[in-house]
């Protein structure tokens, strides 16, 4: 896949991360879990960036690599469905977006205006109603919500059920591909700079091959996410997420245990990334689930997934 950018593409991207840059920094004076970024949403809003898949000069590749760059912010905010999933969508439906999948909490919940309520392998969409919804305390380095019990929702066609479950998959790869990067670069600067033995921890060997790991697992995320955007198979959509979700299985683990202490910390920004990364790993189905669309959709084996 030729993965140049057209002028039209790069001028969004350069936008983009411009955008971005005003963000950059984690307020100081923040020592919570979810760092949620309203300012940047508004920015987003109002330059209409969640539009850009459906200007077709830019499409969904486009709108994949916005959502990845985004990512790698300490703020958070729901973009990654607005971009590539809500395109999708039959007649209009209001962000920000969530996913209720199995009666489990889900991120945005609380203040989503379209909700996507997976049970099994049927996929349904509903506006709820502000009673319909609750904030959830978590953990993870979102805001999370649930769906209450008894909310009437529009089943989708098994069709177009699995055309959702495509850009699921390709929206939580993109998104996955941003927190590792940004996961990775935080460590390697924090492995630049601590010293022990009179040397930074980045100049030992054993610890160098396993950040050259990590980033290998991050970069092949990265490509893997911009291929399914770009072809919208649903193999490609599987590998994407399936690798995801294995490689931040692993990144987390690794990036911590080089943190040590400092990794368990609320003044190191690194869980802005880990713990929504930690969020991602069990979301439709997790890994189970991926390696289940990943024989159906790759090899012809096993049901729908």
């Amino acid at each position: 896949m030729d993965f140049k950018l057209t002028s039209d593409q790069d001028a969004l991207v350069s936008a983009v991360d411009k955008l971005a840059a005003r963000f950059e920094a984690r307020p100081t004076e923040f020592l919570g879990f979810a760092l949620v970024g309203h300012e940047l949403e508004r920015e987003l809003e109002d330059g209409q960036y969640f539009d850009i898949a459906q200007v077709p000069e830019l499409g969904p590749l486009t709108a994949a690599m916005a959502v990845e760059r985004l990512a790698r912010l300490p703020f958070t905010a729901e973009i990654a469905l607005s971009m590539l999933v809500r395109p999708q969508l039959a007649g209009e439906w209001p962000r920000p977006l969530a996913v209720a999948e199995n009666s489990r909490p889900g991120r945005f919940l609380a203040t989503a205006k379209t909700v996507l309520v997976i049970h099994g392998e049927n996929v349904g969409i509903v506006q709820p109603a502000a009673h319909e919804v609750e904030a959830v305390e978590s953990l993870f380095a979102y805001p999370m919500g649930k769906l209450k019990e008894g909310t009437t929702t529009t089943q989708l066609s098994g069709s177009e059920a699995a055309n959702i479950r495509k850009w699921l998959r390709i929206a939580l790869a993109a998104e996955v591909s941003g927190l590792l990067q940004a996961a990775v670069g935080s460590t390697v600067e924090h492995l630049s700079s601590r010293k022990q033995f009179g040397r930074p921890l980045g100049t030992f060997q054993a610890l160098r091959h396993r950040m050259a790991e990590c980033a290998v697992l991050a970069g092949g995320v990265r490509w893997l996410a911009l291929k399914a955007a770009g072809t919208g198979d649903e193999g490609d959509a599987a590998l994407a997420a399936s690798h995801a979700q294995e490689s931040a299985t692993r990144v987390v683990y690794d990036v911590h245990q080089m943190l040590a202490a400092m990794g368990m910390t609320l003044e190191h920004p690194l869980h802005l990334w880990t713990y929504r990364l930690k969020a991602l790993l069990s979301e439709l189905g997790g890994r189970g689930g991926q390696a289940k669309a990943v024989a159906q959709h790759c090899f012809g084996c096993g049901g729908p997934g």
